[in-house]
């Protein structure tokens, strides 16, 4: 049975996930070697929480008892948890490289988690000592708001450890849905499209990023691809469709546009830099 819960990696994922375990009543130890990351993550929370208590979804005294579910920690060595759920950088060796360490405190019993968006979980899982027990959890930006979670089975994933991770983000009162390890698994194969055409169409000068926005959310999605990668990071964004040209032998339809590039290069990363496609307060 889980009881903790460790999250490597304090960005807005990372933040959002261990949020979403606390309300669920685990232990949460959020991990990262950026101090300052840390106390953003932990602000960010906090802020999070009192905004559902001002709008009467949870009460003050739960607010209390889910802030002091979550531990904050530079130190890899108290990630000693039941479940580890990594969000770092979208980087393969940065990821075998965690987990590897991960390993060697936890040892073969602890279930180890990608939140990868796109690396393929047995790419992740080949050089490590205990693959049978690594996963995918992927959880979607905003966390706290976002019910669908993919889980991805990888080639030597002991499916035990597929069923335990499912019951897991159902007691989280999210949406478990198993797919394949292909690139892009279900959503980021599907979405990847949204974003690429709305760029071909930016760069052709068929229409602006604001249009093609209005006209997709006028269409009843919720916000339109430009809006969007600025909520996720354009970075990430970027990373993601770069990640699954590759995994996709450069087919055309994935090729990452130089707009986004560009934003990339020049640091403008969407909502957490304050400017992406759009600027914000």
């Amino acid at each position: 049975m889980l009881k903790t819960i460790g999250i490597a990696g304090a960005g807005t994922m990372g933040a959002g996930i261990a949020q979403v375990c606390a309300q669920a009543n685990y232990k949460v130890v959020l991990f990262d070697l950026n101090t300052s990351v840390l106390e953003k993550a932990e602000k960010s929370i906090a802020a999070s929480l009192d905004k559902l208590v001002s709008l009467g979804k949870i009460t003050g005294e739960q607010q209390t008892s889910f802030i002091s579910a979550i531990s904050y920690t530079s130190n890899i060595k108290d990630l000693k948890v039941d479940l580890i759920i990594e969000a770092i950088i979208e980087k393969l060796e940065a990821k075998i490289g965690l987990f590897e360490q991960l390993m060697d405190i936890n040892g073969p019993d602890t279930i180890y988690a990608t939140n990868t968006s796109s690396i393929p979980v047995t790419k992740i899982a080949a050089p490590l000592k205990y693959p049978t027990q690594v996963l995918g959890i992927h959880f979607f930006n905003p966390a706290q708001i976002m019910k669908l979670v993919e889980i991805i089975k990888g080639a030597k994933t002991n499916e035990d450890i597929v069923k335990i991770s499912g019951e897991f983000v159902l007691s989280l009162n999210k949406v478990p849905v198993y797919a394949a390890d292909a690139p892009g698994f279900i959503v980021n194969r599907i979405a990847r499209l949204y974003y690429v055409e709305g760029l071909k169409m930016m760069e052709e000068g068929v229409a602006d990023f604001e249009t093609i926005d209005k006209i997709m959310e006028s269409c009843g999605f919720k916000m339109g691809p430009f809006r969007l990668m600025d909520l996720i990071g354009v970075d990430t964004n970027y990373s993601v469709t770069e990640s699954q040209y590759h995994l996709f032998n450069h087919e055309a339809r994935f090729r990452p546009s130089r707009i986004q590039k560009q934003k990339v290069d020049a640091g403008l990363h969407g909502r957490k830099t304050k400017e992406g496609f759009y600027k914000y307060e």
